[in-house]
């Protein structure tokens, strides 16, 4: 989204990284270049030391869903896995996750995976030969600090992860057409000369409107034709002095009301019914228009498609016969136990992404989702319900990560 720099925005900007910058004055985090500076060692784990043990910590996903692994040495040796006790705490915002380890070949490998954010502080607590050793580090990743006053300037809003209802759609393709019983083709009742001709092509016209005046050649006698029914002239093949000849002389549409003809082919036939809600937009327009089907044919075309029909009102006349529409037809609506709105979803490294809120803290939640349409989008892992998350102002949280750098510590 790009949004036109103000002098307003320019002020946000400014109010947004003063708070960031206060942020950082609070817990410890690890910045992207501070993550790099770390020491690594052979497995590219960052290295902790006291005294002469050490241990590498990494976290290693390589053909596997993210875990720990370590490797312990003293005085300079390879330790044996099985020398060693090892467990860790994650904290992370809202939760608390408590890994321990077990030996494999010749490292430690923790007995749970270390699922997405790979964001909290890593509380590590080591024993080899009846000695303890500690060591505490923020590994921060996703993760923003805005107070109060700089989010609702920006406008974020934020609601809890719940159940929501979600429509399932099938998406056709169709043609607005005159309604049939909208259409009148006029002629005279007798054969005559046309005096005078009152309306021209494209013209609105009135129910009991004068079309023309025509004198009869039997009689002498002139006689008005009007229009019978309110709609445009879209067909004028009268002029004064003709002969009227037994032709159609004038045709009007009354455009008010319109038919949109859909195709349905044999795999979404079943599932298309009378009645069913349809949301129709104009291919050229965008305009969405929302009505029913109202029919639907008993036989296919040549293409093995079924026409559907919905009936548009179109007073305001944004549909005009003859253009192209889509047409999202509502086929099923379930209940799913926990969805987010579409308007918090962003995108974070490979993941669709919705922002978490925790006080003046905001960090990723990286997404599996499920059905989408309209306002939601089903979740099927990553989020906790009940949690509180952006909805609206997302790319606000977004920029503010990206610009200070979102690091991956592995």
């Amino acid at each position: 989204m790009y949004i036109k720099p103000t002098a307003l925005s320019i002020l946000l900007s400014a109010l947004l990284t003063a708070c960031v910058d206060k942020a950082a004055e609070g817990p410890a985090s690890e910045s992207g270049e501070q993550l790099a500076a770390a020491e690594r060692g052979p497995h590219n784990g960052r290295i902790l030391r006291e005294g002469e043990f050490q241990l590498e910590l990494a976290i290693f996903e390589t053909g596997v869903p993210p875990e720990f692994r370590a490797w312990a040495t003293n005085a300079g040796t390879s330790l044996s896995p099985s020398a060693v006790n090892l467990d860790v705490t994650l904290t992370r915002l809202g939760s608390e996750d408590a890994i321990t380890f077990h030996p494999e070949g010749d490292f430690l490998r923790s007995n749970t995976g270390v699922h997405e954010p790979h964001s909290f502080t890593v509380a590590i607590e080591a024993s080899y030969q009846g000695r303890v050793h500690r060591w505490k580090y923020d590994s921060f990743e996703g993760r923003t600090r805005i107070s109060g006053d700089v989010s609702d300037a920006f406008g974020i809003e934020t609601a809890v992860a719940g159940p929501a209802e979600i429509e399932e759609t099938v998406m056709l393709y169709g043609q607005i057409v005159p309604a049939t019983d909208r259409v009148r083709q006029i002629s005279a009742r007798f054969d005559g000369a046309i005096q005078s001709v009152a309306v021209g092509l494209g013209e609105a016209v009135k129910r009991g409107q004068e079309l023309a005046v025509v004198e009869s050649n039997e009689s002498l006698q002139a006689s008005r034709i009007i229009a019978p029914i309110d709609g445009v002239v879209t067909e004028r093949a009268a002029n004064a002095g003709e002969q009227t000849g037994g032709r159609r002389l004038f045709t009007i549409v009354d455009t008010s009301s319109v038919w949109t003809d859909l195709a349905v082919f044999p795999a979404d036939r079943a599932r298309v019914r009378a009645g069913a809600k349809v949301t129709i937009r104009g291919a050229v327009s965008g305009a969405a228009v929302e009505t029913t089907i109202s029919q639907i044919n008993v036989l296919a075309s040549a293409n093995q498609a079924v026409t559907v029909r919905a009936v548009v009102n179109n007073a305001d006349g944004v549909l005009l016969p003859g253009t192209y529409v889509t047409a999202e037809v509502a086929v099923a609506r379930h209940v799913v136990p926990l969805a987010v709105k579409r308007s918090g979803l962003q995108t974070f490294r490979d993941f669709m992404v919705v922002y978490a809120q925790y006080g003046e803290d905001y960090e990723v939640r990286m997404l599996e989702l499920g059905r989408q349409h309209g306002d939601w989008a089903e979740v099927l892992g990553g989020l906790t319900p009940g949690t509180r998350y952006v909805t609206e102002g997302s790319y606000v949280l977004k920029a503010d990560i990206e610009k200070s750098g979102a690091s991956h510590d592995h």
